[in-house]
């Protein structure tokens, strides 16, 4: 499985390298990183008819997660790729609006990294 990572701090590459470095190893899971949501979109006209799980922060300078989700949701069909809305705020208004704009799932930050590889696993 494709899974692109967007998030304006760059640690978190490191971060997710690190923690799914066995899937990575088995070739399970391949990662790609995007740094700005305008960044995302450029890397997902690359990889275009390719399924990918997006795991998006909501906050971010430019182009938030939530516009970059509302762009993919529209313009990216097939295959649909799986969004999962990330953010350090689990207010109510960011769900509700990240659900209203069609995201599968929503994670809080600082990330469960054992919730996430059990979410990924359930879309593999």
């Amino acid at each position: 499985m494709k899974i692109l990572v967007v998030d304006d701090e760059q640690d978190v590459k490191t971060l997710f390298l690190q923690r799914f470095r066995k899937e990575i190893k088995k070739e399970e899971l391949e990662f790609m990183f995007a740094f700005s949501g305008e960044e995302a979109l450029e890397k997902l006209k690359s990889i275009t008819q390719e399924a990918v799980l997006i795991l998006s922060d909501i906050n971010m300078p430019g182009m938030s997660g939530l516009q970059l989700l509302e762009i993919i949701k529209k313009d990216y069909i097939a295959p649909p790729p799986v969004v999962m809305m990330v953010t350090a705020y689990g207010d109510e208004e960011n769900y509700n609006t990240a659900k209203r704009l069609g995201a599968d799932d929503f994670l809080t930050k600082p990330v469960d990294f054992k919730l996430l590889k059990d979410k990924l696993i359930q879309n593999i």
